[in-house]
């Protein structure tokens, strides 16, 4: 009575061995299934929108503050300079290298090189004083001033570089619209928060002083972000990005005297479009 039932059990474990491996074969798992473990890299160019800020300036013999300063980004457009090795920390930029924990969430480090330039020639309220008011043709009186460039220039356009660590979550969602689980395309979702410092290169002219040309940690930032990402033949994709934030800067750089600096904190809001890979080492 043994015999039979061991025919049975080993007749059993070679069916099913054949069936899994017909089926391993068959049906090969998704190289795209899975993330833990690979890590990625992108590299893109974005737009910015910045909120309205008051803005401090303090020296031994002036203290002022210019109240909500409109800025803006200073875009390249389709440029060859964002794929030239020699020129491609030029344009407004996004680096960012990152790592999977699990299939759904990475951690990366990234670089965004952003540009703010504070729009001159307009008139706006300001508190304080400075020396030599009235020589620079800003003109203040009733509590404004114009902002020329005599008077002031205000720019961190080399840049407003945001160091930050992202903590990030992506979903496949092409079965969402209806698009088939193969390695030859993907649609994921991804949003994320971060933190970082920031480290501008300020270009400000400021009461006819010579400017402090060099890059210093400056403060601080907070974001979130939600993107689609492209995947393309397991490897490739485009990510796009909507980025939004928080940046508060207490020790802005503006001349060669140490004891001239500024102050300033706003909003933030980029627009992102990035290529890169994902791979395992």
């Amino acid at each position: 009575m043994k015999h039979p039932f061991l025919m049975v059990v080993l007749t059993f474990c070679v069916f099913s061995q054949y069936t899994f491996s017909q089926e391993t074969v068959e049906n090969p798992e998704k190289y795209t299934s899975k993330n833990k473990g690979k890590f990625y890299v992108f590299w893109g160019g974005n737009r910015e929108t910045y909120s309205k800020s008051d803005i401090r300036f303090k020296g031994a013999d002036y203290d002022f503050t210019i109240h909500n300063v409109s800025a803006h980004d200073k875009p390249k457009g389709w440029h060859i300079d964002y794929v030239n090795p020699a020129r491609m920390t030029i344009p407004q930029t996004n680096l960012r290298i990152g790592y999977f924990i699990n299939d759904h969430y990475n951690i990366s480090i990234g670089f965004d090189h952003m540009k703010y330039v504070m729009y001159n020639d307009r008139r706006v309220d300001y508190t304080g004083y400075y020396p030599n008011a009235g020589s620079y043709n800003e003109n203040p009186a009733d509590g404004q001033l114009t902002l020329d460039e005599d008077f002031l220039l205000f720019e961190h356009t080399d840049g407003l570089n945001y160091v930050n660590t992202e903590i990030s979550r992506v979903d496949d969602i092409s079965g969402l619209i209806g698009l088939p689980n193969t390695d030859k395309f993907q649609i994921n979702l991804t949003e994320g928060i971060g933190g970082g410092f920031l480290y501008p290169k300020t270009n400000a002219t400021l009461l006819g002083k010579e400017r402090h040309d060099d890059f210093n940690v400056a403060g601080y930032g907070l974001s979130a972000k939600v993107g689609l990402n492209f995947t393309f033949f397991k490897y490739f994709f485009i990510q796009t990005e909507l980025k939004g934030g928080y940046i508060d800067m207490n020790n802005i750089r503006t001349t060669n005297d140490k004891a001239d600096y500024a102050e300033q904190n706003f909003w933030f809001f980029q627009r992102i479009i990035a290529v890169g890979g994902i791979f395992r080492l």
